[in-house]
């Protein structure tokens, strides 16, 4: 985005003189560009994309797409916790099963038994995953009523929200 483009749409849109937010432009003053950069601070949240469920700050995102309340909120705040707990253990597993791969092929032959417990392993990570995602949407659809349903399965369709 054009460095300009800041001041110009401040100036347009906040009033005043773009020159006097330059500070908050630049990351000082009243947090315009936020812990989040550009987006931070007043965009509509979880826009920026990344991360693991397709948007960088899925709580936000949820929250405001599907306009949450408090409870809500904090239902689905448990929630992502949980997902995001079992995807980081899917991480460390997903290690481990490659150091195990390399470790049987570095022999003078390829370890038979070695390669048929990685996957194993390999199966049971993904088994856990699908646990993990089913429970998720599960305890998802619980805390929503029937509006935030159909907006929930059209983030899903459209691919604005992956889990």
């Amino acid at each position: 985005m054009h460095p300009g483009f800041h001041g110009w749409w401040r100036a347009r849109h906040c009033g005043g003189d773009a020159r006097a937010h330059a500070d908050e432009r630049h990351g000082h003053g009243h947090g315009w560009h936020g812990p989040g950069g550009f987006h931070g601070a007043w965009a509509a949240p979880g826009f920026d994309e990344g991360g693991a469920l397709g948007v960088r700050r899925p709580l936000r995102f949820l929250a405001y797409k599907l306009d949450l309340g408090e409870e809500q909120v904090a239902a689905f705040a448990a929630i992502l916790d949980a997902l995001k707990t079992e995807r980081a253990q899917s991480a460390v597993d997903q290690r481990r099963r490659i150091s195990a791969l390399a470790e049987a092929v570095e022999g003078a032959s390829v370890d038979e038994a070695r390669l048929e417990v990685v996957g194993q392993e390999q199966q049971r990570t993904e088994q856990r995953m699908h646990d993990a995602v089913a429970r998720a949407l599960k305890a998802m659809h619980a805390a929503l009523d029937d509006e935030q349903r159909r907006k929930l399965a059209y983030l899903l369709r459209t691919g604005a929200l992956t889990l």
